[in-house]
């Protein structure tokens, strides 16, 4: 069940998990992405399902936190969550199912490696994954839901770290530096060396360079 359940916009951080509650959801997980957009590595989802006290005052949109404040919130949060799941789909699940569809499955795994089932998720976004769960989709939720904002975080840090240690194995992209994303110096390299086995050789940026390699 998607769509408009609540029938406004709240404004704090708070406000979507506390009109659940109120509605009579009692377990209530935030579920988002990272590395939809990146040319090489995995889409990582998390779900986060945060206790209704602790202080995640300064849990925000991942993207707006500096590299140093979201290990210490990953921290903070894989510590006093309730629960935590991460679900990842490679490279090469993206380019055969789309990133679209592949984000979806990271999702659900991610919802399925909670030790506690949700009764209701909090999806970033405008799309939900097909699971027997009540769900509302928020656009922008990472900047308007905790849960959201939390689960933004775990993703970041896991697939960043994930990204860093693929430098181990392909030493001259600089994933550790752009994460797989298309910087200019990313894109220059793989015009330079060709896509290497992580790349997703169905993106644009990548595909134009695939040669024999298809």
């Amino acid at each position: 069940m998607t769509g408009d359940l609540f029938g406004h916009e709240p404004r704090d951080m708070r406000a979507f998990e506390k009109l659940a509650l109120r509605r009579g959801f009692s377990r209530v997980a935030g579920v988002d992405e990272a590395g939809r957009g990146a040319l090489a590595g995995p889409v990582v989802a998390a779900a986060v399902i945060l206790p209704a006290e602790g202080d995640f005052g300064a849990v925000d949109d991942s993207k707006k936190l500096t590299p140093a404040v979201r290990d210490t919130l990953f921290d903070l949060i894989v510590g006093q969550a309730l629960a935590v799941g991460v679900g990842v789909c490679d490279h090469r699940i993206i380019d055969r199912i789309n990133i679209l569809q592949a984000t979806l499955e990271a999702m659900k795994l991610a919802v399925a490696e909670l030790a506690i089932e949700p009764d209701f998720l909090l999806i970033d976004g405008t799309s939900a994954p097909a699971l027997p769960i009540p769900c509302r989709t928020i656009k922008q939720g990472d900047a308007a839901s905790v849960s959201i904002a939390a689960a933004s975080i775990v993703a970041k840090v896991t697939r960043d770290r994930i990204m860093c240690d693929l430098e181990e194995n392909y030493p001259n992209y600089g994933f550790r530096i752009h994460k797989g994303y298309g910087s200019r110096a990313h894109l220059e390299a793989v015009a330079r060396l060709g896509p290497c086995d992580i790349h997703r050789k169905t993106f644009r940026g990548v595909r134009e360079h695939l040669g024999d390699r298809k």
